[in-house]
């Protein structure tokens, strides 16, 4: 699904038709979840599994061929088992292991204890941004972030008198920012392995984008926090708990291979744990259930290699790129290399975007819009670090503003507050946005002059 060069691209004739099996999908998704919320079920983007609903969308795609079911099926299992894919899987297990293991012997606890710790009264709100964007970002789960800081960001709220909706947009501020950044999460996963860079360079690419956006957020909740005192913690923060946090960020920063940057932290979570009484027996079943959570993603993401292959092969990803290209060069003057690429990263960004809108999951949107991504960045010479780092980044923005996604309703329900409120305070998906808008331009501007 991934690795396509710009000569197979020009070798399959445009065909929008074989982009039916994915409107196919969105549409049961989409449709699926729209039902639901009117019948006022919670979390009801989240009720049908996505690689349930993708299911049909495969049969079409293989009855679509002009080939034989055979050959269509071949090319469905090569999509499949492409090594791009298969390296993303695995490393899902592994970042799963390591988040649920490092949960169970009290490394969240210790992260969160900590931070309070070192809090002064006078900047709460910035301080739990910055909790959670290094929790989100040593996890590499918004979802898992949210979970363990949100009831002690609740009692936070209520203990210093600040807006309970303002401290909900803080801590889910806080957890894109590391869902975006971080070297484990699966958005970062199925947009480095997708657009073929190292997981270090697109965090570099990312940082410089992402830092302007966290600066400027923290100084609007200094602006905005009421001063109150932070709650003390319970008993001293373990430092020792927090190593294998700061061991796995230290080892990807320095470029260490991914599969032994998560193995070294699935083993230093679990010595943490067997100091403390946990025993071998747990760990085990940790690690297993670690896998087993990351379940979805990765079935989605073999069938979704599966399905990208036969749309590639039918031409419907070489239509989509061409249109795309076409529609930006509209609204330019200028048709060389320069604007090319900046038309190339925008439209990336449109991509993924509206795609995170229709599936209200990131790490879907990345995987659905990966291959289209690619090829207009191979087309147009945009690196790969700069694409997935667009990918990464516009799909967080989407999904830190959607009152539909599972970390806005995760959010309300905990703070008893209505989703839309929660991202209406929800301040760095919008700076993050503004930041990356203002890179693709300043950077070709500056490239002018």
């Amino acid at each position: 699904m991934f690795h396509a060069s710009e000569a197979l691209m020009h070798q399959r004739v445009p065909n929008p038709t074989a982009l039916l099996p994915l409107l196919l999908f969105l549409a049961i998704f989409i449709g699926t979840g729209t039902w639901l919320t009117l019948q006022g079920v919670e979390f009801a983007f989240y009720q049908l599994p996505a690689p349930v609903a993708v299911l049909p969308a495969v049969i079409l795609a293989l009855l679509l061929g002009k080939e034989s079911f055979n050959q269509n099926l071949e090319t469905f299992f090569k999509g499949i088992g492409d090594s791009n894919i298969m390296a993303m899987c695995l490393i899902y297990l592994l970042a799963g292991a390591f988040a649920t293991v490092a949960k169970a012997t009290g490394g969240v606890d210790a992260t969160v204890s900590l931070g309070l710790s070192l809090i002064p009264g006078w900047c709460l709100l910035p301080g739990l941004f910055l909790i959670c964007a290094f929790i989100a970002t040593a996890m590499g789960t918004s979802m898992g972030t949210i979970g363990a800081v949100a009831p002690v960001a609740l009692g936070v709220a209520q203990a210093a008198h600040i807006d309970p909706v303002l401290m909900a947009g803080t801590i889910l501020s806080g957890a894109m920012f590391g869902d975006n950044l971080s070297i484990i999460s699966d958005t970062t996963i199925a947009a480095t392995r997708s657009q073929g860079c190292e997981m270090k360079d697109k965090f570099r690419e990312n940082f410089k984008i992402a830092a302007p956006a966290a600066l400027l957020v923290i100084m609007i909740y200094l602006t905005l926090g009421n001063v109150g005192d932070a709650p003390a913690p319970h008993g001293n923060p373990d430092l020792f708990k927090v190593m294998p946090y700061l061991l796995i960020l230290g080892l990807a920063l320095a470029g260490v291979n991914v599969f032994v940057v998560l193995g070294l932290g699935i083993l230093a979570a679990g010595m943490v744990g067997l100091f403390g009484g946990y025993s071998l027996s747990q760990f085990s079943k940790d690690i297993y259930q670690g896998f087993t959570g990351m379940q979805e993603i990765f079935l989605l993401s073999m069938l979704i290699g599966g399905l990208g292959a036969l749309m590639e092969r039918q031409g419907g990803l070489a239509w989509v790129g061409d249109r795309i290209g076409a529609l930006i060069r509209r609204f330019t003057r200028q048709h060389d290399g320069e604007q090319n690429e900046k038309a190339a990263e925008l439209g990336i960004a449109g991509v993924v975007g509206l795609t995170n809108l229709c599936t209200a999951n990131n790490t879907v949107a990345i995987i659905v819009a990966a291959k289209v991504s690619r090829d207009l960045a191979e087309l147009h010479g945009v690196t790969p670090r700069r694409a997935a780092s667009m990918l990464d980044i516009f799909s967080c923005v989407v999904q830190g503003l959607i009152p539909w996604g599972a970390q806005a309703l995760l959010l309300g329900s905990v703070f008893a507050l209505s989703p839309i409120a929660v991202v209406s305070m929800s301040f760095y998906p919008m700076a993050l946005a503004v930041s990356a808008l203002a890179a693709v331009f300043i950077k070709h501007q500056l490239r002018r002059d």
